[in-house]
């Protein structure tokens, strides 16, 4: 279907969207042609032709059946929308209902492109019709306020009738895709992404406010949604005392009114909906303000503890209710489940962990971090109080954390394993970073400082991230960059010394890479297969289980297993699930972990023994996408006990699909 004209009914069949249409295939043109002398060449003609087109009656059946011609002729290129895959809804939202002309227009370009993908009337290589499908439902849910056809005053006041055209967009969307398909689509999804567990989740309670609306509309069919309903009342009204959404200050008069009873069944009413979804009502902080100093005892109950996190609350209380008092608020809901999740960790039972607590609670934040926290999140509350939500949450919810729209996947998953198994090292990190804006750590005796570095792959600093990522990745984004700088020359893949000392003294010494140095090209594949295998096999390894998450990188292929590129990961631990199959389950710090990568092979987030956060696959078709990894020498096992069958079938599926790049 690829590079073929695509068949809708009566394109520009109207004599005047006929000539605004042949204006946008002259300008298509004569972009195809500057291309050929300048691979810089602007889309800025085509774009503002693409305007016209959409608003002329017809116009979007035009455009829908160009989306192979506009691919052809580099209407994307060197721009983000080249890459379909990287692209996020809710950025997407944001230009197309607030954006400059020329980008709302190559956003609605481009979401024509994904609906024709997702339709199966076009075949991209970087985006498989399922991403492409998950992408408009997503989109569609946060744009659902625009479901009844009517504009706001704000979409109506932009300039070049940029409202009416969104409007266009997105009603010829719902009508391709389907409304009813959109909906149970939409809970399918936001209930899928949920169940990963992620530390922001602001997009996703968009979402759920969008479902909110559509099960409240009349004009609307929604019966049968109880699914949609369980995800609305979990957010707004999880509770008898909040269960018809009365804003907080009514809920505030309620709590003060009710007797022991009401508060113990508010307060399991909260923790239950909390657990079962990992979304935080806004109402859940007020209760447990209500709660402290006045009825302490039921705040495990509200943060729905087992005997463990009690355990903790109890032997380090003193902390606990301080961090309640400072960092539980409407505006930081999600901590509620951070910190919660972090007491059932037991984190807390480390003796510095507390310590660092203690210091980041009277921590003074340089200008350069306070400014960027008030930037991103707000000034509700002080700077120091969105940093302290963001480590409960990241304490709490180690594979929770995200690396946005950014090159900082190594950053990440930094993150991610010191909150895991080194909580008050990564307590230190962020006090250099939030105090001193800077970072120091040391590369084979050599001490780096991060402060005066210049900038790693990142060339701009995150802002779609939670608040630790956004003071301590560019700090580390530098750091790592700067000890690939000091590796200088090498005889094997620079990650090899870069890692341990980067991450902890847990990275395994032993490392092996599948892609020569010196060649570029695949070497010694099968060894390489069969070594992973003795390394993180139970069955081959003398079952020795995956002590600490060790840093990984992968060849990331699209559904049709071809390369996207390579990324870093962590593997988390290797077991069999309930249906007998080995599988290891791994950390994927990219938002979400639930991918395609072609030939039948696609992580799976849930169903399959996944802890939150976590992904999996069988342990063939994992080794068949790895590239690099670090083992113990001293745990080596048997390589020759490893089956043929078994590597045979990891390379096969490796070569027919990311390998073929490299041989």
């Amino acid at each position: 279907m690829a590079g073929k004209e695509i068949i809708v009914a009566n394109p520009g069949s109207d004599p005047d969207t006929n000539a605004i249409v042949e204006a946008f295939d002259e300008a298509l043109e004569q972009l195809a042609l500057a291309h050929q002398s300048d691979p810089e060449a602007p889309n800025t003609e085509v774009l503002e032709a693409a305007l016209h087109v959409i608003e002329a009656p017809d116009g979007l059946d035009a455009l829908y059946a160009r989306v192979p011609a506009m691919e052809a002729k580099g209407v994307f290129t060197n721009s983000d929308w080249d890459q379909p895959v990287i692209l996020r809804p809710a950025l997407a939202v944001r230009t197309l209902r607030h954006g400059a002309p020329a980008y709302t227009s190559i956003e609605a370009l481009s979401e024509l492109r994904l609906l024709a993908v997702a339709m199966g009337d076009y075949r991209h290589p970087g985006i498989s019709a399922e991403q492409a499908r998950n992408f408009l439902t997503q989109v569609t849910a946060l744009n659902l306020d625009l479901l009844s056809g009517q504009m706001s005053e704000a979409d109506r006041e932009r300039p070049q009738g940029l409202g009416h055209i969104v409007n266009l967009l997105y009603q010829y969307l719902l009508n391709r895709l389907g409304y009813e398909s959109i909906l149970d689509s939409l809970v399918d999804e936001v209930r899928r992404l949920l169940a990963q567990r992620p530390i922001q989740t602001d997009s996703i309670k968009q979402m759920v406010s969008q479902i909110a609306k559509c099960l409240f509309d009349p004009a609307i069919e929604t019966s049968g949604m109880d699914k949609a309903a369980r995800l609305v009342s979990a957010l707004f009204g999880p509770t008898i005392g909040c269960r018809d959404d009365p804003g907080f200050a009514i809920y505030g008069e309620r709590l003060a009114a009710m007797d022991e009873h009401a508060l113990a069944e508010e307060a399991q009413g909260f923790a239950s909906a909390m657990h079962d979804t990992g979304m935080v009502s806004s109402y859940h902080p007020m209760l447990l303000r209500h709660l402290r100093g006045h009825r302490d005892d039921l705040i495990p109950l509200a943060l729905g503890l087992s005997i463990t996190g009690n355990d903790v609350l109890q032997s380090y209380r003193q902390i606990v209710l301080k961090l309640i008092d400072e960092v539980v608020h409407p505006e930081t809901s999600q901590a509620v489940y951070g910190l919660a999740m972090f007491l059932e960790r037991g984190s807390l039972f480390t003796p510095p962990v507390a310590a660092g607590l203690w210091r980041q609670l009277e921590l003074k934040l340089c200008q350069a971090a306070s400014d960027r926290l008030s930037a991103v999140f707000g000034d509700a509350h002080p700077p120091r109080v969105y940093l302290l939500a963001g480590i409960l949450s990241l304490l709490g919810q180690p594979l929770g954390v995200g690396q946005g729209n950014n090159p900082t996947c190594q950053s990440v998953i930094g993150l991610s394993m010191w909150s895991f198994n080194d909580a008050d090292f990564l307590l230190q990190l962020v006090a250099w970073a939030a105090r001193d804006d800077d970072v120091v750590m040391r590369f084979e005796g050599q001490t780096i400082t991060s402060q005066h570095l210049e900038a790693g792959l990142a060339k701009e600093p995150p802002t779609d991230v939670d608040p630790v990522s956004l003071i301590l990745t560019p700090h580390l984004d530098r750091i790592y960059a700067e000890m690939g700088r000091l590796c200088g020359v090498r005889d094997d893949d620079l990650h090899r010394w870069i890692n341990p000392e980067m991450y902890g003294w847990w990275v395994g010494h032993g490392f092996l890479s599948v892609i020569s140095r010196e060649t570029g090209k695949i070497h010694e594949y099968d060894e390489f297969i069969r070594h992973f295998y003795a390394c993180y096999h139970p069955y081959f390894n003398g079952n020795i289980p995956v002590i600490h998450p060790q840093p990984a990188g992968i060849a990331v292929t699209d559904s049709g297993g071809r390369l996207v590129g390579r990324h870093a990961i962590t593997i988390i631990r290797v077991n069999l699930d309930s249906h007998g199959e080995m599988r290891t389950y791994f950390f994927n710090p990219n938002n979400d972990s639930g991918q395609d990568w072609g030939q039948g092979i696609s992580c799976s987030t849930e169903k399959n023994g996944e802890r939150h956060g976590e992904a999996s696959l069988p342990f063939a078709e994992f080794a068949s996408r790895l590239c690099v990894f670090h083992y113990d020498p001293r745990e080596l096992g048997d390589r020759s006990v490893v089956p043929e069958t078994d590597v045979a079938r990891a390379t096969e599926l490796g070569r027919t699909s990311w390998a073929a790049s490299y041989e």
